[in-house]
């Protein structure tokens, strides 16, 4: 109580009742509040009462003036003079006018009346020639008549821009309003054009210009909204322009209202251009910003407009003043597209096409005439200085990038649109944005880019990069000195096209940058140049490591200029004009009268780069990936590899290896290396999130690189190794690192990858192939330890799965028990076999007689008798899905078991001793065939398209067309038929001619290769990824993956062999027949030990890992022969033959005495086939 006290105080005047300091402080504060909150309410509402008494005081002189001025202008043709209209006719109009307009935001029909009277009169006074009654006379009056005409004229003028934005033809039942909207255009385009004003003689002609300077300028300020207003009309136009459904009449209001526009959007430019703007009275730069922002930012602007005013607007004063303030004001300009994206949404959805990107199409477009609609007549516009084109091009597309960067775009399909899409009023929908909507849109703006993708585009540009010009007009007027402070190098190409690039990946991820890289890839010598200068700043020290990074302000840095460079960039581009000739004479159809073979592909000819020294192919500048490069070899190695990696597509061998073209194959073993290290370091270094589109593209070529060289080699392996020579992890850890690639991916955060998993993702090549193969056992093991932590069953042994088989029914009997167990087959198979007598056979299954099943089972099913595979008709007989599988009973399914089964055979590491064929394993692998590999699958076939791809004559001739002939095979129930399958829709009546002849080699090749395969192959590997993980593949190309089947090379290491070998039965290492049976194996030829490998194992390889790795271990059993000692003196020998249990990978061994014996007795038992006995 004493305590409480304390902090009580006694005021004077207090109620008895005591209240401490903090309470009396709140109460305080609280009364001050309410004071001030009183105060800020009765201020608010003297001010309401203010506002609200204007509004009616104004509402009623408004209304009041409009019944005065109704009345008045019924007599107007006994009173008209110009006084007369400026004081009783505009005076009380403009008055209620812009009182009605400011307050609805919309014409009303009454208001639509008044004007159209107002401005009949108006338009009648002008084009008086008498001056009393010619309201532009008041020009020519006193002061004060002066000042009255400027502002009744702004005020009239910003009256008809508001018309001329709420003019929309859609609307029905507006034919008043679109009158009106003529009226105003031509009152406004009369009032900004002395030559309109009819009454003004030569004397008053300085007057009457002083007048009009103060209209234009006042017109092309921000107060008249000028730019803003005609780009809400514009927009409001049918990009179809759709003439046909307007009367004749319609039609010409239509016109005169659009051109009207123009005229008064480009009249603050001719004021530029003429000596009316001597005193600089127009903000110039206002002006043309203002253009920039409203005007060329119209989604489909170009298409919006007549042809006739597009002249116009494409005209070089016009188009190369918006280019000069691009650069120079960029970063105001940018900044007042954002803002304008933000106030209205421009086009549809700004997040997928920003105000910026419709900048960067209605540039592209104002740069470019066609005479027709043919591409061959297109060009750019007479006197553009191409130079700041490019340069502008790039600071827009620049942006644009990084726009989409900033909201997440790059490389995602939106399907979530919460913006508005466009309608044909200029409004937008909420509700109806969607993911096909999203879609046509790209479509559409992808069209607006086309010039960007047909040759005379760059064929310009490189033209005049060799001419060392800028401008396609032979005069050069001295104000242009910006532009023609430099020159257009091959890396301004370079940018403009990488941006591009860029941008059509975005708009259509999968075929957006075909058209582009279509182009890229056979225009004459183009891509030579690039690999030209890449192999100038690599090889030759004449790097590009600048700080400078802004190529689109003071030109673009590096080292072009250089007299060695010319020279270079010349040969190479004269060089690469003489090799690209045969190939596009095949593209186009045409036949070259003789072409010069060039010496045939050898990879062990003498050559500096096939040496194995690793450093000759770790090239340094490249060694720390893409953040170590400067921003110009960036965008030349982007579009390099992104040009490259599409031409390898459809480049033959015999282009790439005979004629070695584009490349020579020293050239080709650079490329390589250079992509080998640059990839390996990116992802090492910062797991390939920096520059991705530089990545993606150097991934996708380095992969095409190393499938050719797999197929047919011209590295060297040491090439491929070297990046990651010095720096690999153990393999525990790395493929421990790598399990830790799918988690991730699957919560989305591909930022935390390790760089080692990335790198093992992407480019497992970097390690050597027995490196991957203990990844792969290694992701084996760490998947059979986490199944036996989760109480899973993973050996043979109580609780494995019991299965029945008849040997005679194998196939049968497998699939019907194991089919439907899926993944679950993982676990350990107990096997019990039924003999052709129905018995059950002796032997309890400790993994030998699984092991056996499946390689019985293997042999049997892929035999080719069996009809589910067949072998390839090359010397190799490699094993293929049989296209009549999917007719048999349960064909598809039996695949797909069979796909279970060799999953199995990889996860026990059991080989089996076949081959796939390499365009079936690169199904598996998930990986597209084209048309070279055909000749490992059908090599007439592919003979014969080849032969069709260079013919010289008439393809009309041979009578073919887009389809393909299959025969059924011939049944009981299905005598045999033919079925024609088309190669593209309409197929059977497309003929094949010079013209499509390449589209149909490929066509045939894909169908081949692709398409007829493809649903057993998907049957395969659904069947093979319930056992083996797809990202355990990747690991391996088509070849390491039949090696990882069957095993290593054909023959074998007797030395490990022997180091690996168990003993049994009373053998030993020591045992005299032991060492015959090495001796007889040293001397054996390399197909006659792998018959015996073949004989105890069932397989002719050896694991991939060496001996130690096979399971069971290799076995030599003891089989005791007693001989009489008078038959060995007679050299007499054991008789009996060496048998083999393969099931257990034991040879049953007779105790032989002599070499000669035991070399003859297993020679017949290897040759034979036979010998299997089970103990």
């Amino acid at each position: 109580m004493a305590e409480s006290r304390k902090k009580q105080v006694s005021l004077r005047g207090a109620s008895a009742q005591e209240i401490t300091r903090d309470a009396l402080l709140e109460k305080v504060s609280q009364e001050r509040e309410l004071r001030n909150y009183n105060r800020r309410a009765a201020a608010a509402a003297l001010f309401i009462q203010r506002v609200w008494r204007r509004y009616s005081v104004t509402k009623k002189i408004s209304v009041q003036l409009q019944d005065e001025w109704e009345a008045l202008v019924n007599h107007h043709d006994v009173l008209m003079t110009s006084r007369w209209i400026s004081c009783s006719l505009l005076r009380p109009f403009l008055f209620f006018i812009t009182y009605s307009t400011t307050v609805h935001q919309k014409l009303r029909y009454k208001d639509v009346k008044h004007m159209l009277t107002c401005f009949k009169i108006l338009l009648e006074s002008i084009n008086s020639t008498v001056s009393q009654k010619n309201f532009c006379s008041l020009a020519t009056g006193t002061l004060d008549e002066r000042r009255t005409l400027l502002y009744q004229a702004k005020r009239l003028i910003s009256v008809c821009l508001f018309i001329l934005a709420e003019c929309d033809y859609t609307c029905a039942g507006e034919q008043d309003t679109i009158f009106l909207t003529t009226l105003a255009m031509r009152l406004v385009v009369a009032l900004t054009d002395p030559k309109g004003w009819m009454s003004i003689s030569s004397e008053n002609i300085r007057d009457s210009d002083i007048a009009v300077k103060e209209l234009i300028k006042f017109t092309a300020s921000g107060k008249s909204h000028l730019y803003s207003n005609i780009r809400r009309y514009i927009i409001k136009l049918d990009p179809r322009f759709a003439q046909s459904r307007k009367t004749g009449l319609q039609m010409e209001d239509h016109f005169l209202i659009t051109a009207s526009a123009v005229t008064l959007a480009l009249r603050p430019f001719q004021v530029i251009q003429s000596n009316l703007n001597d005193s600089g009275l127009l903000d110039v730069q206002d002006i043309v910003e203002q253009y920039c922002v409203f005007i060329l930012t119209i989604p489909w602007f170009s298409q919006r407009l007549p042809t006739v005013l597009l002249r116009a607007l494409k005209h070089k004063s016009i188009v190369l003043q918006c280019l000069r303030t691009l650069l120079i004001s960029k970063e105001k300009i940018f900044l007042d597209m954002s803002k304008l994206d933000q106030s209205e949404g421009t086009g549809i959805c700004p997040k997928e096409i920003p105000a910026v990107g419709w900048a960067l199409a209605n540039i592209i477009n104002l740069a470019t005439e066609s005479e027709n609609a043919s591409a061959d007549s297109q060009r750019f516009v007479q006197g553009l200085n191409c130079k700041l084109y490019v340069h502008v091009s790039i600071t827009i597309a620049e942006n644009l990038l990084a726009r989409f960067k900033a909201v997440g775009q790059i490389k995602k399909e939106t399907h979530d649109c919460q913006n508005t899409i466009y309608d044909s009023r200029g409004t937008f929908d909420l509700d109806s944005c969607g993911t096909e909507t999203i879609g046509s849109l790209k479509m559409s703006y992808i069209d607006l880019l086309k010039p960007v993708h047909l040759q005379w585009h760059l064929m310009t540009l490189l033209t005049i990069v060799n001419k060392d010009g800028f401008i396609l007009e032979p005069e050069t007027s001295p104000d242009q000195s910006l532009e023609h402070s430099g020159k257009l190098e091959l890396l301004d190409i370079v940018y403009f096209y990488s941006y591009m690039l860029r941008i059509f990946s975005y708009f259509n991820p999968t075929v957006g940058s075909l058209p582009i890289l279509n182009m890229l890839s056979f225009t004459p010598g183009f891509l030579v140049t690039l690999w030209g200068a890449l192999e100038d700043s690599i090889f030759l020290g004449k790097n590009h490591m600048t700080e400078d990074d802004k190529p689109c302000t003071s030109g673009v840095p590096g080292n072009q200029n250089d007299k060695s460079f010319q020279k270079k960039q010349r040969r190479t581009a004269k060089d690469a004009g003489n090799k690209w000739v045969t190939v596009l004479q095949k593209i186009t159809g045409k036949s070259s009268a003789d072409v010069d073979c060039m010496h045939s592909f050898n990879y062990s000819g003498a050559s500096p780069y096939e040496s194995d020294s690793c450093d000759l192919w770790d090239v340094e500048p490249v060694r720390q990936g893409p953040q170590g490069i400067s921003k110009d070899m960036s965008c030349l190695l982007h579009l390099f590899c992104a040009t490259y990696s599409h031409l390898l597509l459809i480049l033959d061998d015999v282009d790439f290896y005979e004629k070695q073209v584009p490349f020579k194959l020293e050239q080709q073993r650079k490329v390589a290396s250079v992509l080998n290290t640059l990839v390996y370091n990116g992802f090492f270094h910062s797991n390939g999130m920096q520059n991705v589109p530089l990545m993606d593209a150097a991934v996708r070529c380095l992969h095409l690189l190393y499938e050719r060289d797999c197929r047919h080699p011209f590295c060297s392996p040491s090439l491929w190794l070297s990046p990651a020579r010095k720096n690999r992890p153990p393999i525990a850890a790395a493929a421990r690192a790598y399990e830790v690639i799918s988690t991730t991916l699957r919560l989305g955060d591909s930022s935390t990858i390790p760089g080692t998993s990335s790198v093992i993702a992407t480019i497992p090549h970097v390690f050597p192939f027995a490196e991957r193969v203990q990844m792969f056992r290694e992701f084996i093991k760490l998947d059979k330890d986490s199944r036996r932590m989760a109480g899973e069953v993973a050996r043979p042994g109580p609780g494995s799965i019991e299965i029945v088989v008849r040997r005679g029914h194998i196939v049968e009997d497998g699939f019907r028990q194991l089919n439907s167990l899926g993944s679950k087959l993982k676990s350990g198979i107990h096997v019990s076999f039924v003999s052709e007598c129905g018995l059950p056979e002796a032997g309890l299954d400790y993994g030998g007689l699984s092991k056996e099943f499946l390689t019985d089972i293997s042999k049997t099913a892929f035999h080719p008798e069996y009809g589910l595979f067949s072998q390839t008709s090359t010397s190799k007989r490699l094993l293929i899905p049989n296209t009549t599988a999917r007719l048999k009973e349960n064909g598809i399914q039996m695949i797909e078991f069979l796909g279970r089964v060799v999953g199995k055979a990889l996860y026990e590491g059991i080989l089996l001793d076949y081959s796939f064929s390499h365009v079936f394993v690169q199904k598996l692998l998930g990986r597209y065939s084209f048309l070279d590999e055909l000749s490992t699958l059908d090599p007439e076939l592919y003979r014969n398209l080849m032969y069709l791809k260079n013919y010289d004559g008439d393809v009309k001739d041979l009578s073919l067309d887009f389809t393909v002939t299959e025969e059924l095979p011939v049944t009981e129930e299905l005598p045999g038929k033919r079925v024609v399958i088309e190669l593209k829709p309409g197929g059977k009546d497309v003929a094949v001619t010079n013209e499509n002849k390449l589209q149909y080699v490929h066509a045939i090749a894909d169908y081949k290769l692709n398409r007829q395969i493809l649903p057993l192959a998907n049957a395969f590997y659904r069947g093979l990824v319930d056992l083996i993980s797809p990202s355990w593949l990747s690991l391996f190309n088509a070849s390491e993956f039949n090696q990882l089947l069957s095993g290593g090379n054909h023959d074998i290491d007797v030395d490990d062999l022997r180091n690996n070998t168990r003993y049994t039965g009373g053998y030993s290492e020591g045992s005299r027949t032991i060492k015959l049976f090495w001796e007889v194996m040293a001397g054996f030829e390399p197909e006659e030990r792998c018959l015996v490998l073949k004989f105890v194992t069932s397989c002719s390889r050896a694991p991939l890992l060496g001996f130690k790795h096979l399971k069971p271990p290799f076995t030599i059993h003891k089989v005791a022969c007693d001989v009489p000692v008078w038959a060995l003196i007679g050299g007499q020998d054991v008789d009996r033959l060496p048998s083999a249990s393969t099931c257990y990978n034991t040879l049953k061994l007779p105790t032989y005495k002599r070499p000669s014996t035991l070399r003859a007795k297993l020679l017949y038992a290897i040759s034979s086939n036979a010998g299997f006995e089970l103990s």
